[in-house]
């Protein structure tokens, strides 16, 4: 995991990230604090990239993909910061010289694997529930149950994936051409990870239809483990204000990339500031609404079951009404409940934009670049120092990278680390700026 941070403004954009990064294998993770995060997506222009989550694609670690685009990309610019990001976009998805079809395949398979994974330890848990609920079955029974979650949790997926985005850049047969090619992947899969259940033809069939469904569109409920989130930020050559485009990136399928964009943010003449976190953000949203976030879920699940229970709880004391007359108050009890649920949450939201966020905005709207730059890095150090003393692993930690964004400085780093002692290795200020003495740059 990770804590990174975009903040924007009509002058510069800044962008800060911590260091950790997490390592897992068959028995342990560690975690380490020396990953980069940020890079130049140009030596010439304007313009930034993040990563976060899998600090790699495909096996390949994105600093190499980053640093191969850029001197693809070489001088070249591109009017708007949207087509910088589409065309990076366009060069994982087109440059299969790089995933080659073994390795694409070697990925799916691990997809799908992955996938009827999840749906076997969510069955299993499932069942384990309901035994440890009801003691000893019946003989008969337990298939009957066993039937019935699998026949639930295909349903609850179906609703999931039928729903899905399309992948933006697949054709409308990409589908039924992937189920075709990979059809015996998916059997084999399905047959090594049920191996132990009993499926019928039409319960394999949807759960093959599903691994077909996962792999070839997007949702917002369901994202694979080894995602990668990119964030492409900066000015184009026309753009007066900064702006930001994001996208979650997991994989490359028969010479198609599997990715979403998650948003595009623009600064504008009405629109003069924003604050953007990625990752592990709940410090960040703490520090701009006056909440824990997920304080603030229990707090509404709280007060929403009050609101659902109390008109039961006051029907359940009142005598001398029928139960047709018990059962009309309470439905006209929950439905004045629910007005006045909806009306509180609307005030409260309200209240956390007027008192909290937006005076924090209005303030970033006039900061210096410095001082962008040195609220990045604080809202990082938040986090950071949060998990630390937390009872929980560092996730958040390292050095802190910052780099500032602007049109006339172009990209500035104002804090980097470096695995190496700067001072002794004189050649790689040389070797990095060779092509820029050159061309007189």
């Amino acid at each position: 995991m990770t804590a990174e941070i975009a903040l924007m403004n009509k002058e510069a954009i800044a962008l800060a990230a911590d260091s950790a990064v997490t390592m897992q294998t068959r028995s342990v993770s560690k975690i380490f604090s020396s990953a980069n995060k940020i890079f130049m997506l140009s030596k010439y222009r304007p313009v930034g990239i993040m990563i976060y989550e899998d600090a790699t694609f495909m096996g390949i670690p994105w600093e190499i993909l980053i640093k191969t685009y850029r001197d693809l990309l070489g001088e070249k610019s591109f009017p708007t910061l949207e087509e910088y990001a589409k065309n990076f976009i366009e060069f994982l998805d087109k440059k299969n010289s790089l995933f080659p079809a073994k390795l694409q395949k070697d990925f799916l398979k691990g997809s799908i694997d992955l996938y009827f994974e999840f749906l076997n330890e969510q069955l299993f848990r499932e069942i384990e529930s309901i035994l440890k609920e009801k003691g000893i079955l019946e003989e008969g029974e337990e298939d009957k149950i066993i039937t019935g979650i699998i026949t639930s949790i295909i349903k609850e997926q179906c609703s999931i994936w039928e729903n899905g985005k399309q992948i933006p850049n697949i054709s409308d047969n990409f589908e039924k051409n992937f189920a075709d090619k990979f059809d015996k992947l998916i059997d084999k899969s399905l047959a090594n990870k049920f191996e132990n259940i009993l499926l019928s033809q039409e319960q394999k069939n949807q759960l093959k239809r599903l691994a077909v469904l996962s792999n070839c569109r997007y949702s917002n409920r369901m994202r694979s483990p080894t995602y990668s989130g990119v964030v492409i930020a900066g000015f184009g050559e026309k753009d007066i204000f900064p702006s930001l485009v994001s996208y979650i990136i997991e994989l490359v399928i028969n010479n198609r990339l599997k990715y979403n964009n998650f948003g595009t943010t623009k600064i504008t003449y009405d629109s003069g500031a924003a604050i953007i976190p990625f990752a592990q953000r709940e410090m960040v949203t703490t520090f701009m609404e006056g909440i824990d976030p997920d304080y603030m879920k229990i707090k509404d699940s709280y007060i929403s079951q009050i609101f659902k229970k109390y008109p039961e709880m006051i029907v359940s004391h009142i005598k001398g009404y029928s139960e047709s007359d018990k059962i009309e108050l309470e439905n006209k009890l929950k439905e004045v409940g629910n007005e006045l649920l909806n009306d509180l949450k609307k005030k409260l939201s309200k209240y956390r934009t007027e008192h909290y966020s937006m005076p924090i905005i209005n303030v970033v709207a006039g900061l210096p670049k410095d001082e962008l730059a040195k609220m990045a890095e604080s809202l990082i150090s938040l986090t950071s120092f949060k998990r630390r003393v937390s009872p929980v692993n560092e996730t958040v930690s390292g050095p802190i990278d910052v780099a500032l964004i602007s049109k006339g400085d172009g990209f500035i780093w104002v804090k980097r680390k470096h695995y190496f002692t700067y001072e002794m290795n004189p050649q790689f200020r040389d070797n990095y700026y060779r092509r820029c003495e050159e061309n007189g740059d």
